[in-house]
């Protein structure tokens, strides 16, 4: 009998996550429900002890989780690579990203910089502890709330720049990608599946994730702008 597969995931993933679920009920006839919501949260829900099948989240989240016995011993498996973009507002000139140097000078330019809670935010605060500039632009910083797209803040005008996984940024009305941040300084997050502690169909869970990590789900994370794992 076919049975619900539930989970929970940060939202950077959420729109591969919908369309890889689509396939996997059209192909096993089990329903999935997944929960996409702001990483931070996301991760307390499961530190929390809430009932979920599956989690994906940063993998340094998840080989947390893993350590401290909220996932399925030897069930963590890769999901998917994210590389960091700039977007600005859709009828606003891209600044120059093809160095560092024109990085932090278009940093330095902007009025307001738009960030995350999740591990985009994390290494664009690092950048600017890097270049000696976190207290002369720290009051220009705008800090998406959890699960709040960055895109948003800048097309709403709040952020002149945002940075976020490229992934964040494509289904995002009134926004254009910049451009990825230049090799040097570029972060890629990598995103993981496990199957949680708590989860009552384990054993869909674990049929979900190979569908999820299978060469077959490669299309649906390249065309939302992320690599397989």
């Amino acid at each position: 009998m076919a049975a619900t597969v539930t989970g929970i995931s940060s939202m950077a993933t959420r729109q591969i996550l919908a369309e890889l679920s689509r396939a996997f009920q059209n192909k096993t006839g089990h329903t999935v429900a997944i929960e996409s919501v702001g990483g931070v949260d996301a991760a307390k829900r499961v530190r929390a002890g809430e009932t979920f099948d599956i989690v994906v989240l940063a993998d340094d989240v998840m080989t947390q989780l893993d350590a401290d016995g909220f996932l399925r011993p030897g069930s963590r498996a890769g999901f998917a690579k994210s590389a960091m973009a700039v977007a600005v507002g859709a009828q606003a000139n891209r600044p120059d990203l093809s160095n560092e140097a024109n990085l932090q000078a278009a940093v330095l330019a902007a009025r307001s910089i738009g960030y995350s809670t999740g591990p985009s935010g994390t290494h664009l605060l690092g950048l600017l502890r890097r270049w000696g500039i976190e207290q002369t632009v720290s009051d220009r910083l705008v800090k998406a709330s959890p699960g709040v797209p960055v895109g948003t803040l800048v097309a709403r005008g709040e952020a002149e720049l945002g940075f976020q996984q490229l992934s964040e940024f494509l289904d995002v009305p009134g926004i254009a990608v910049a451009g990825s941040l230049p090799p040097e300084v570029q972060s890629t997050t990598l995103f993981a599946c496990g199957v949680c502690a708590t989860a009552s169909n384990a054993a869909g869970a674990h049929d979900l994730i190979r569908h999820l990590t299978s060469a077959e789900a490669d299309a649906s994370k390249r065309r939302y702008g992320m690599e397989p794992a």
